[in-house]
């Protein structure tokens, strides 16, 4: 009968301990030697004390140092005095074979001589005992023959001659006997060590040894049983696998599927087989009594590939459990494969997870067996200095896989989870599930107090996952075939928004029929959505603490790990010059609100140039000395046109006051660094157009740079659009000294006819070779070269939504856009762009089309403005910045602030400014920083071959 086997949680080895080179039977120079006692120390029959002349006996040596041919056994017997139990005759190993003349004939007392007088002892100090297969020994004195039990109770007082021959009558039967336990062919109910033992044999060594003996015996039984089961498993189901035809797995997952299920089992049985062979070695030439195993599972235990082995298979273990059951789930040939091979009888209908956990099990139930044997050994035995010592290793290695297996266990429940979850139809939520570092930190039921659409209110029992980088609220329901589903109760909560609330609130009363329970509440809250708000009760107050400090942990990691693989790092500019009046101020006047900025290069140097409520000023790069350009108060907008079509033109171009003008790039550097003044710069002034502007930007299409801008006529329903372009000719004109100055130069030219946009445009911007203009409820594509003849492309385009077999989706994809913003558009892959409103974003194709069934991105925070840069996109909120992976959707990142405004998106620069972080006289300090993408850190590469010299001067 085979007990299913209990799933048992394993962890190494201690430290500096190191497994010898394996040895060989026969020529192995490993050994253990062990000095016995003295020759004539003796204990008698009368309990007397023991005595000692002090003659030592020899050290006897373990198995792995034995001569090639030993003497045989009678030989033994009659030259040092030992005495053996009948050994096998028929499966005797190398180290005891003799000649058949040898084996036919066991001397007596009157062969030795009259004066042989022995007395049989048990010998206490062997580890391993290849001239003896008995726990005894004789001494010449002159007490008489006595034999002496290996235990503390004392066998039958018979004399070595009337032992000898009681023991000489076990035949070939018991040799036999042995041969078929061995190989697995002997009936259940006689595998046991008294089975094959005589009754005279077993009254001769006492209870304590008989019980040691029987535990020993389990050792092979069980390691027989283990290694039996483990190369069924190979020849059953793998092999059997790999061989099918038709291929029950796909051949492309094949392999695959056998890794992840099966692991490192090789490994395993070929550890097990070679230790299962020394056993049945050790058992043929000891049997009936075997003094140790100890030596042979330490030599196999010290081997760090067998313990690495276990860890990584244990670690492995309920991931394998769960790709097998999933298999099972989903793939019917499978099914009937792992049914069919459960006939054969070396499976017994034992399903395949019980082999499986056979690995896990093991070490365990070997570590009771050998705890048992020290137990029943007695003192001065070597096993008593070897057992501990398997017993700390074997320990060692069951706890270090502890940890690994809990993680494999946790990652199992995890991937339960993520395939139980049902969003929310169309909208796409990228919470990066399937990454390696993902991790299920608790997932626990809670009640939540619901009010309902008729106003009333109940309790509803949902379930809480917290994750490492989420937390959700779902509602589970099971199906009729048992699947789990868990339906998202609300959108997942992002730990970078994830606020903890109170936890210390008073029990409350839940009714439950006519009981009332306490039940003990917690709140947590959106950092940006104040009204997501969730008060979640449990039934313990231990429960709720738990709750807490998993809460602390988990937002403590994330935002370490967050901190520690920024892709964007804010590297801040100015901290200082810029400030907000308070009530704090005294002396110096603050500069206001800052509202735009732009970084610029001239005469090879970089500054930067910021708008602000008191007007526009000038500085160099990371420092805080800044000096006042010009009196512009509030610009919405300020550009610096550094080239045009590779040529230097330096122009730098502010939209104020409803009016556009434009000045030097080089004088606006020289007041920068104290050099010129205001009114230098007021010198180079062109004005474009004061016919109130609405809105404006610079694009490059081609070589050509253009100033696209909406102005606002007085009674009209739209806004005209203008374009403007950059005199390449004028930049390299006044650079040039034969220049006359009586003539004005002109460095912008109207390009193109006056076109229109509705007046609720608000935004442009720039694409490859068009602009994309978002006005209230949707975006307007024109090519800026040709205005008034441009084909006009709506996006998103609905307009083939009733007739597309998606209509559906669609339908509900426009509906929830209706009242959205949109700000802009950006390109995220060669036939994708990203249209980005307020509150999320909707992929379209190149034509406008909606794209992925209609699917949307809802963003934490509601969006002010963004920007893109690689294969990301920044969205800027009053308090946060969220940073996402424009392709997917995936958060990446979240930069929290205070009062955070985009004030210039480019390739080279990304500036933000934010409440800054000191508030004194000066007042209230306006942050402008930097946002710097980071890059991936690689390690070196180490060349696999070094060249044949690299070591010359060396000499090596």
């Amino acid at each position: 009968m085979h007990r299913p086997r209990p799933h048992v949680d394993i962890p190494a080895l201690p430290l500096g301990a190191r497994a010898p080179d394996t040895p060989q039977p026969s020529s192995s120079a490993y050994s253990i030697q062990v000095t016995p006692p003295p020759y004539d120390y003796t204990w008698d029959l009368d309990d007397s004390e023991p005595q000692s002349s002090g003659t030592m006996r020899p050290r006897t040596q373990s198995l792995y140092q034995s001569p090639q041919n030993p003497p045989s056994r009678t030989g033994s017997a009659s030259v040092s005095g030992y005495m053996a139990f009948p050994e096998p005759q028929i499966y005797r190993s190398a180290s005891a074979t003799a000649s058949q003349a040898q084996l036919g004939h066991r001397y007596s007392r009157s062969d030795i001589g009259p004066t042989a007088s022995l007395r049989l002892q048990r010998d206490p100090s062997m580890t391993s005992f290849t001239t003896t297969a008995s726990g005894a020994y004789y001494t010449n004195d002159s007490d008489g023959d006595f034999y002496a039990s290996g235990s503390d109770s004392h066998g039958s007082n018979e004399s070595g001659d009337e032992l000898s021959q009681d023991l000489s009558h076990l035949s070939l039967q018991s040799d036999e006997g042995l041969r078929l336990f061995q190989t697995g062919e002997l009936p259940d109910r006689d595998e046991e060590w008294y089975k094959l033992v005589s009754q005279e044999a077993r009254d001769s060594l006492g209870k304590r040894e008989v019980q040691r003996q029987s535990v020993i015996f389990e050792v092979f039984k069980a390691e027989r049983e283990y290694v039996f089961d483990l190369e069924a498993v190979r020849e059953v189901f793998i092999n059997a696998l790999r061989s099918a035809n038709p291929p029950i797995i796909r051949e492309s997952f094949l392999y695959k599927f056998i890794n992840e299920v099966f692991g490192n089992l090789d490994q395993v049985v070929s550890h097990h087989q070679h230790m299962l062979a020394a056993l049945f070695a050790r058992q043929r030439e000891q049997h009936p009594v075997v003094q140790s195993v100890s030596d042979i599972i330490l030599d196999t235990a010290l081997k760090e590939d067998f313990r690495s082995s276990y860890e990584v298979y244990i670690k492995n273990y309920p991931l394998a459990e769960s790709r097998h059951r999933k298999e099972l789930a989903q793939n019917q040939d499978y099914q009937t494969f792992v049914q069919s091979v459960s006939s054969d009888p070396r499976i017994r209908k034992r399903d395949l997870t019980t082999f499986l956990s056979r690995p896990v099990t093991r070490l365990p139930r070997l570590n009771l067996l050998l705890e048992q044997i020290l137990k029943l050994t007695d003192e001065g035995h070597p096993d008593k200095e070897i057992l501990p010592i398997i017993l700390d290793i074997l320990t060692s290695c069951i706890k270090s896989t502890q940890p690994g297996i809990e993680a494999a266990e946790n990652k199992v429940k995890f991937w339960a989870l993520c395939q139980s979850l049902v969003f929310q139809k169309g909208e796409l939520i990228d919470m990066d599930l399937y990454a390696d570092t993902r991790n299920l930190v608790r997932l626990a039921p809670v009640s939540r107090w619901n009010r309902t659409e008729t106003g009333l209110s109940s309790w509803v029992d949902l379930s809480a996952a917290l994750l490492d980088n989420y937390f959700i609220l779902t509602n589970e329901e099971t199906r009729p075939n048992g699947v789990i589903k868990r339906f998202l109760v609300s959108r997942p909560i992002p730990l970078t928004f994830l606020r903890l609330g109170s936890f210390t609130s008073p029990a409350e009363n839940r009714r439950e029929g006519l009981k009332l329970n306490p039940v003990y509440p917690f709140t947590i809250y959106h950092a940006f959505s104040k009204s997501r708000r969730y008060t979640l009760y449990v039934s313990t107050e231990a429960e709720r603490r738990k709750w807490h400090t998993l809460f602390q942990e988990a937002i403590g990691l994330h935002r370490a790990r967050q901190e520690a693989n920024m892709y964007f790092e804010p590297h801040t500019l100015t901290d200082r010059f810029f400030s907000l009046p308070t009530a704090k101020v005294k002396g110096t006047k603050p500069t206001g609100r800052v509202s735009t900025a732009v970084p610029f290069v001239t005469g090879g140097r970089k500054f930067l140039a910021v708008g602000c409520f008191s007007g526009i000023y000038a500085g160099h790069w990371e420092e805080e000395r800044f000096h006042k350009a010009l009196p512009a108060s509030n610009p919405t907008s300020i550009f610096a046109i550094e080239t045009v079509a590779n040529k230097p033109f330096h122009r730098f171009v502010v939209q104020h006051d409803s009016s556009l003008v434009s000045y030097s790039l080089d004088l606006l550097g020289r007041i920068g660094l104290g050099d010129s003044d205001t009114k230098t710069l007021t010198a180079s002034l062109e004005k474009h157009d004061s016919s109130n502007v609405q809105f404006s930007r610079v694009v490059r299409i081609g070589k050509r740079v253009l100033i696209v801008y909406a102005s606002k006529r007085l009674f009209q329903s739209t806004l005209d659009l203008h374009v403007l372009e950059a005199d390449s000719s004028a930049g390299s004109v006044i650079l040039s000294p034969k220049r006359s100055n009586t003539t004005p130069e002109r460095y912008f030219r109207p390009y193109g006819d006056p076109g229109f946009v509705t007046k609720d445009a608000h935004d442009i911007t720039a694409l490859v070779k068009t602009i994309a203009i978002a006005t209230s409820d949707r975006i307007v594509i024109l090519d800026p070269t040709n205005l008034t003849r441009s084909a006009i492309t709506f996006v998103p385009d609905f307009s083939d939504s009733a007739s597309n077999a998606t209509s559906a989706s669609m339908t509900g994809l426009k509906k929830r856009l209706e009242g959205s913003k949109p700000l802009g558009l950006l390109r995220c892959s060669a036939t994708e762009l990203l249209v980005v409103y307020e509150t999320m974003g909707c992929y379209v194709s190149r034509h406008g089309v909606p794209s992925r069934s209609g699917g949307y991105i809802r963003w934490e925070c509601k969006a002010m403005s963004f920007a893109s840069r690689g294969a990301h996109i920044l969205l800027f909120s009053a308090n946060f910045i969220e940073i996402r992976n424009a392709l997917t959707g995936l958060l990446v990142q979240a930069i929290e602030g205070q009062d955070i405004r985009l004030l210039y998106s480019a390739d080279d620069a990304i500036l933000v400014a934010m409440r800054g972080e000191h508030d004194d006289e000066a007042g209230a300090s306006e942050k402008i920083v930097d946002l710097q993408e980071t890059a991936e850190i690689v390690g070196p590469r180490t060349a696999s071959v070094q060249a044949p010299a690299m070591w010359d001067e060396w000499d090596m």
